[in-house]
């Protein structure tokens, strides 16, 4: 049993090593060793009130903060969106008009041949629209 006899908060987080060796009683000579390290820390109780009195200086800075920061903040003005962009719009048309060109290997189509696409292409098209 070790016991620390003299706590005080100034101790706290101090780590200490202890050695334990194994030897045999009637022999000097050790058989084996082991450093044990060991830390300080304060009671639940304790931990607890600490706890507690750093949140309380924290609440305390955060209201201390938040107050200068809307005093010397002015407001910013934002413009509202009126809706998608003009990029966006185009977009969408070219590939809805991509969809509906013919697929090659359509024979029937009055469309001219360089018009009709390749299943990847319209692939491409349905996933960007998408």
């Amino acid at each position: 049993v070790i016991r620390h006899r003299d706590v005080r908060a100034s101790y706290y987080g101090v780590i200490d090593k202890f050695r334990l060796q194994v030897s045999e009683q009637s022999q000097r000579k050790a058989l084996g060793k082991k450093e044990i390290i060991a830390t300080l820390l304060p009671s639940a109780k304790e931990q607890q009130q600490q706890k507690e009195e750093e949140e309380k200086r924290i609440k305390e800075h955060l209201a201390e903060s938040v107050f200068f920061e809307q005093t010397l903040c002015q407001p910013e003005s934002r413009t509202a969106s009126s809706g998608p962009s003009l990029l966006t719009v185009f977009l969408g048309v070219v590939c809805v008009a991509a969809l509906m060109l013919p697929t090659l290997g359509e024979m029937e189509s009055l469309v001219p041949l360089y018009l009709h696409l390749s299943v990847n292409q319209k692939l491409v098209a349905a996933y960007v629209l998408g």
